[in-house]
């Protein structure tokens, strides 16, 4: 499983015209997943995500969590992030969940989220997405469960 971490200002995700999921500051969240991935591998994931300190305290020191700053969570699937680049120039998806699982478990991220984080919106699996967003810092941090 894979999670790219951008802390934002503000990020949106819309479908077909429409925005269905917003935040102020907080974190948007790619999250790639993987035909082995377990709902193990996303507490881990999780727990993580939401403990991560690289929000500034008074000194300017990246030492908050979001709850510390009342941030928001953004949560957006990418299957992309499972891409395979090792050989030629067309990635392989190959070893992405497949749709069923990783809708399953991209819900489950979501509502385990929401036991932790306030505010947690998010985009629609599948769908033909547009994100909006910006980025403070910028701040990115790829989160791989392979090195947790």
């Amino acid at each position: 499983m894979k999670f790219v971490i951008q802390r934002v200002n503000h990020a949106s995700v819309e479908v077909d015209g429409k925005v269905i999921g917003s935040i102020q500051k907080g974190f948007l969240v790619f999250v790639g997943v993987y035909d082995s991935d377990t709902k193990e591998i996303a507490d881990k994931m999780i727990n993580k995500l939401v403990k991560m300190r690289i929000f500034a305290d008074e000194n300017g020191k990246t030492n908050l969590d979001i709850n510390s700053v009342n941030g928001q969570l953004l949560i957006v699937s990418q299957f992309t992030l499972c891409a395979d680049c090792r050989k030629g120039n067309r990635p392989s998806f190959t070893g992405a969940g497949a749709p069923d699982m990783a809708n399953d478990m991209y819900e489950y991220i979501i509502e385990r989220c929401r036991e932790f984080v306030p505010v947690v919106e998010h985009g629609e699996f599948g769908a033909d997405m547009k994100v909006d967003l910006s980025n403070d810092g910028p701040f990115t941090i790829l989160l791989d469960s392979n090195e947790l």
